[in-house]
């Protein structure tokens, strides 16, 4: 089976084209063999830095000029094979995004006579660690993953979501302000350090040599320790923001090791209140995996430290992170959702709507 997918949720137009196996009642106790014959995304960073952040109207107009194009770079790389099946996300996102994607989803439909699948992009980013290849070479069962709490994290998202197995969710938790992706964006703007926050703040980070730090304010860890699996970033930003007034008064300028410092424990103080949360929700569900998702996952020390308390702590469970290139927005993960929900297929596309607050 041949299966396309198309993201158009924020800034990113995406569009792959994945191979899988025909599905059976039984193939959730199979290993997956998905076969990426085509990743193609074309990126508007460049485009929304200057402005510090996404602008819905601008990656609309690019969504619309873009789609075509990277539809093409797409179809060059599959040497003909025949689509049987398209697969695009209708939320979460950016409503006039969103609909770039669709619309473009449901002339392609029209004009192959196929059958689309709408997906949901929360999930995409869970289900993105099934296309890596440890899955893929080892044959792994799917069933064995589950229970799992998947943590989901993001510019606009920060989630916890209980997982029964795959189409089985229940959200325990999210963010009640600012996503801990957004913070990293507002973080950078108010160093000066450009848009997007998250690789810029962690790059700084890694360039600070010693934590001596002159620095003696210590940052919060927002609602590490309440009993709940929520989270909540708003006021680490705002703890930044008074704290760089504090150091700039009479004009004074930060200073790189100042910037460097702030950055590190910016970072450290989200993955201490992330790592903290999921491995808590982790026991009390007693659990057999942790599986992450989203474009901060593609963060360093967030992999390695999710990893090394896992090991320290001595927890017998699954740990999943996707490749680095399936944790931004991409439309692997899209196609790959899209295979799991083969019984939802329609031709009824008309009927496809989009909705930017689409929960799991």
């Amino acid at each position: 089976m041949i299966i396309l997918g198309i993201d158009t949720s924020c800034d990113d137009t995406c569009i792959a084209i994945l191979k899988s196996e025909i599905r059976n009642p039984k193939s959730e106790t199979k290993g997956i063999n998905f076969e990426i014959l085509s990743n193609i995304i074309s990126s508007q960073v460049k485009l929304h830095a200057k402005y510090g952040g996404v602008y819905p109207s601008l990656a609309k107009r690019e969504h619309q000029k873009n789609l075509s194009i990277v539809f093409k770079k797409a179809l060059r790389k599959i040497q003909g094979k025949q689509i049987d099946l398209i697969g695009v996300t209708v939320g979460p996102g950016l409503e006039p995004c969103l609909w770039q994607g669709v619309n473009f989803a449901k002339k392609l439909a029209e004009d192959l006579e196929l059958q689309m699948i709408p997906v949901n992009h929360i999930e995409a980013h869970i289900l993105a660690n099934f296309i890596g290849e440890e899955i893929k070479n080892e044959k792994l069962k799917i069933k064995n993953f589950f229970p799992a709490v998947s943590l989901v994290v993001s510019g606009g998202h920060t989630q916890l979501i209980l997982m029964r197995g795959i189409r089985q969710y229940k959200l325990i938790g999210e963010t009640r302000d600012d996503a801990a992706g957004e913070c990293f964006d507002k973080v950078a703007r108010i160093l000066g350090l450009g848009y997007p926050g998250g690789p810029i703040v962690a790059a700084e980070a890694a360039k600070l040599k010693t934590k001596n730090y002159k620095l003696k304010t210590k940052l919060p860890r927002p609602m590490i320790y309440q009993k709940n699996y929520d989270f909540s970033f708003s006021g680490l930003k705002t703890a930044v923001l008074y704290l760089v007034k504090q150091l700039t008064i009479n004009n004074k300028q930060l200073t790189i090791r100042q910037k460097r410092e702030i950055c590190h424990e910016v970072q450290q103080a989200i993955i201490d209140v992330l790592i903290h949360k999921t491995l808590r929700a982790a026991k009390d569900f007693k659990v057999k995996s942790i599986i992450l998702g989203g474009g901060v996952v593609a963060n360093n020390e967030l992999r390695k430290q999710f990893q090394s308390t896992i090991n320290n702590q001595q927890l017998t469970m699954n740990f999943l992170v996707p490749p680095k290139i399936f944790c931004t927005d991409n439309a692997a993960m899209v196609a790959a959702t899209a295979y799991f929900h083969q019984k939802e297929a329609t031709k009824n596309w008309q009927k496809i709507k989009v909705n930017a607050n689409l929960k799991i």
